[in-house]
């Protein structure tokens, strides 16, 4: 299993959480985890419908099927996001006020917690890499020179991928805190 890969998909995965993290502008990412009860069974809101920007206040989301209109308000509506939907019948419009200063103090900390969840995925793969590792050199597959050769290129590997999780930490962080 390549260590890199596994890495760059945790943080990957942490960017897609900030993602849905609202900033001050209409960003369509805001609903990617918005799920619909349609026809019973729950589907992810941009299957159903197409999502655009129209202007940084406002996402507006035209549904494929004009009967799940009214569906679509209500998973909006329950979902944690604390959005108003607007429908006119066939189609939603979200406007996206602007952030009170608790408002970014909230997500910065949310940002910070999805950071945090990233940093444990990348400290679990650097552990799971290691212990293979030990296990080829107990197996004789490797010497004890170059099990600490490859410890220190595994802890690199991890504290880069780190860094990098950290700088987008505070790109979104500087993003979610500009007014």
């Amino acid at each position: 299993m390549d260590l890199e890969a596994s890495m760059r998909k945790s943080v990957e995965a942490t960017q897609r959480n900030f993602n849905t993290i609202r900033t001050g502008r209409a960003n369509p990412s805001l609903l990617d985890k918005v799920m619909v009860e349609y026809y019973g069974a729950e589907t992810p809101l941009k299957s159903l419908a197409t999502l655009s920007t129209p202007d940084s206040q406002t996402i507006q989301i035209q549904p494929f099927d004009a009967g799940s209109v009214s569906v679509i308000e209500k998973a909006i509506s329950m979902s944690d996001l604390g959005l108003t939907p607007n429908n006119d019948g066939r189609m939603i419009r979200i406007n996206i006020p602007p952030l009170t200063e608790d408002r970014r103090k909230e997500l910065c900390k949310l940002a910070a917690k999805y950071a945090e969840e990233g940093k444990v995925a990348l400290r679990n793969l650097r552990r799971d890499a290691i212990d293979r590792i030990k296990k080829q050199e107990k197996d004789g597959e490797l010497s004890e020179d170059q099990l600490r050769d490859e410890q220190e290129k595994i802890q690199k590997t991890t504290d880069r991928f780190i860094v990098e999780l950290e700088k987008h930490l505070s790109d979104k962080e500087a993003e979610i805190l500009k007014v």
